[in-house]
């Protein structure tokens, strides 16, 4: 797919651009929802737990009532009267144990006082209105119950306003009791928490403590309780107790008013919105959850199914070779296609890998599809009698094959890119499979020539882990979606049957091979048919190497996703490479960035070295099926250590490209083909060998 198309059909607009900004929109919020959702379970600014008191509690509340007052600096203490008792209950509400206590109270006429974190009552807004309704008070126990004295000026701040946002958003009223978190009793009230509790006091609050433990009921008292079973047990107890005249609110027990303020239309319209925000963020965290949980399942999936099949694959060949008698060796000739515009670099290294095949029986057909440098001279050139050069105007790779193919003497015909330098035996192993009638079409192994750069060392990881090792796979189970540009033998026969080579997708080469399936032909990989191609060298060339080559893939699969349903070799193919395509090339891709944005998110606030340790599993599982495909294809080693710094880089620039092949799929947009510069250097690697020397000194 490395043939660009000049003023063809494909040439309409500009590339889509609005859905990056919508994508640089849409990470941030969704990175301000985990921060969110993280803030409120004490995943991020955490204050979980208070330091021990370096001063004691100051006189003006020692042995003082539960209730604190301070107003203009003057510090004041009230108790409940005797035979009355104040239940309070901090936390929730909580789904299981509020209904039940709140039953029970209703059951014994008793009233109590709730003091509710925010981030509960936003997600159970119900249980609230029913505290309401049924008679019972209302106070602050904070957002997230943090410890008030250790928290950050900013934490502290929001988790009050958070609070009376929650509350005026759920019952229209902004209580002013407040319970301090992890305190009980007026001794609680010590060193930083004192300060915290002057700090809210200042704003309004009335701060309510706790009786002791061992005070007596029927003296009157606040009593401290959570939402658990040992609380309702309590509770239950305690209504029981005949010395007990009445079980009321704080401020009922006081006889004052409750301490509340009504909201405002603004307030409450604010609450709501919270209320949203808070059940949008612990949505987007569970679903993520499960994303991230399943996408992981199915990566790790993939690299188990890919080894498996591999080494099915080589099982089969193997097994093939000892068991059965030889298959007849083909050794008909072949014509090859040889597409090309502007290729002057590297046109004379493929024509003279192709010349010294040890496949003798060749014509080579080139087809100058308009170039507008030297290419049809040098190919010319070559001064041989199976060389034919055809110059036509630019049209485009299809038509330059179809050109090429209606001037093919032979009956298998070979596909190459004017930039891949061919090993001499290739095209010889290339047509073998063709001596079984139903195979249409053979993928040869395509190995990257220039890859001494980092970038170069990526591509030849992925066409060797990715590519090559998917090829086995797909061999295996019959449904190969792609023969590449770069070397591939067709019987001209299926080429015939499918109408040559088409022009509706800009991925050429996946649309022939999907179309040569769905005519009932099998298209197999032979692996030990190596061809040297020449990769992008920028990030910039490599971007448009590939986002033409997502956007024609996406092209080919829309075109035959009949197949999915059809019966026979079409429909085998259609459910099990069109749906691997949809799954791992498309769908996964497109969920990448919200992913990683979550495994970061994991790293930096929950628990790093657990977050730390997945990601070096699925790392480890990576490395090793690697070394396993460069093994398979016969490759060094020592190529493993770029991995790692492939999955921080390149496979970013991966997704991002699915994600704009996607987006300009939907809305219609026409891509424009791109030229890549070509250097020549396909054979860079193959050159030190002894083969490469001779055939190019010619």
């Amino acid at each position: 797919m490395s043939h660009p198309i000049r003023g063809g059909r494909h040439k309409r607009s500009r590339d889509p651009r609005a859905h990056w900004l919508l994508l640089s929109l849409i990470l941030p919020v969704m990175f301000g929802l985990l921060m969110f959702q993280g803030w409120t379970t004490h995943e991020v600014d955490a204050a979980k737990s208070r330091p021990d008191c370096t001063s004691p509690v100051p006189k003006a509340i020692a042995g003082g009532g539960p209730v604190v007052q301070i107003n203009n600096g003057q510090v004041k203490t009230v108790s409940m009267p005797a035979g009355t008792v104040a239940l309070t209950y901090d936390g929730g509400p909580d789904p299981e144990w509020t209904p039940r206590i709140l039953d029970l109270l209703r059951k014994n006429k008793a009233r109590a006082t709730f003091f509710l974190n925010g981030a509960k009552a936003a997600e159970h807004p119900d249980l609230v209105r029913r505290i309401r309704a049924e008679g019972h008070e209302i106070g602050s126990n904070t957002y997230t119950g943090a410890d008030m004295g250790t928290s950050s000026r900013v934490r502290s701040s929001m988790e009050l306003s958070l609070t009376e946002s929650a509350l005026a958003g759920t019952v229209g009223a902004e209580p002013r009791l407040m319970r301090m978190p992890l305190t009980t009793d007026v001794e609680t009230l010590c060193g930083v928490e004192w300060q915290a509790a002057r700090k809210v006091a200042s704003q309004g609050y009335a701060l309510v403590a706790a009786d002791k433990p061992s005070k007596r009921p029927s003296q009157g008292l606040v009593r401290q309780l959570s939402l658990t079973d040992t609380a309702y047990q309590e509770t239950e107890r305690l209504l029981k107790n005949p010395r007990v005249q009445r079980f009321t609110t704080v401020t009922g027990g006081l006889g004052v008013p409750p301490v509340e303020t009504r909201s405002s239309a603004l307030d409450r319209w604010q609450g709501q919105a919270l209320i949203w925000l808070a059940a949008v963020g612990r949505a987007f965290v569970t679903i993520m959850t499960w994303v991230l949980g399943i996408a992981g399942a199915l990566g790790v999936l993939r690299l188990v199914l890919l080894v498996v099949f591999a080494r099915a694959h080589v099982r089969r060949l193997t097994r093939y070779g000892l068991d059965d008698p030889p298959p007849p060796m083909v050794n008909e000739p072949v014509t090859v296609l040889v597409p090309a515009y502007n290729e002057e670099a590297g046109i004379e290294g493929t024509i003279r890998s192709l010349l010294a095949s040890t496949h003798q029986k060749l014509q080579v057909i080139v087809i100058d599809d308009g170039s507008t440098d030297r290419t049809a001279e040098i190919a010319a050139a070559s001064d041989d009698s199976r060389v034919l050069v055809i110059r036509q105007p630019n049209s485009g790779k299809p038509t330059a094959l179809n050109t090429g193919l209606a001037h093919a003497k032979h009956d298998i015909v070979v596909m190459v890119d004017a930039d891949t330098v061919f090993e001499p035996d290739a095209i010889r192993q290339l047509i073998q499979p063709l001596a079984q009638p139903d195979i249409g079409a053979v993928s040869g192994n395509t190995k990257v020539g220039n890859r001494r750069s980092l970038l170069g060392r990526w591509q030849h990881l992925e066409y060797v882990f990715g590519f090559n090792l998917d090829r086995r796979m797909f061999e295996v189970l019959e449904c190969m979606p792609t023969v590449p540009g770069a070397i591939g033998a067709f019987r001209r026969e299926a080429l015939r049957d499918v109408g040559g080579v088409s022009e509706d997708t800009l991925a050429e080469d996946t649309d022939l091979t999907m179309a040569l399936w769905r005519a009932d032909w099998r298209v197999v990989y032979e692996e030990t048919a190596v061809a040297w191609t020449e990769v992008p060298t920028s990030l910039r060339q490599l971007w448009r190497q590939r986002y033409r080559w997502g956007y024609g893939t996406l092209q080919a699969m829309w075109k035959h996703r009949r197949a999915v349903i059809a019966r026979g070799s079409d429909g085998r193919f259609g459910r099990r490479g069109l749906t691997y395509l949809a799954l791992f090339q498309v769908l996964l891709p497109l969920l990448a960035p919200v992913i990683d944005l979550f495994a970061l998110y994991g790293i930096l606030f929950q628990n790093p070295m657990e977050s730390a340790g997945v990601w070096l599993a699925y790392l480890g599982i990576q490395v090793v099926c690697a070394g396993y495909a460069l093994r398979l294809d016969g490759e060094r080693m020592r190529t493993l250590w770029s991995l790692p710094f492939q999955l921080f880089a390149y496979r970013q620039l991966m997704y991002l490209v699915v994600i704009q092949s996607v987006v300009a799929l939907l809305l219609g947009a026409r891509l424009k083909w791109h030229r890549i510069q070509r250097s020549g250097t396909a054979g860079e690697t193959l050159g030190t060998a002894p083969a490469y020397q001779s055939l190019t000194s010619r």
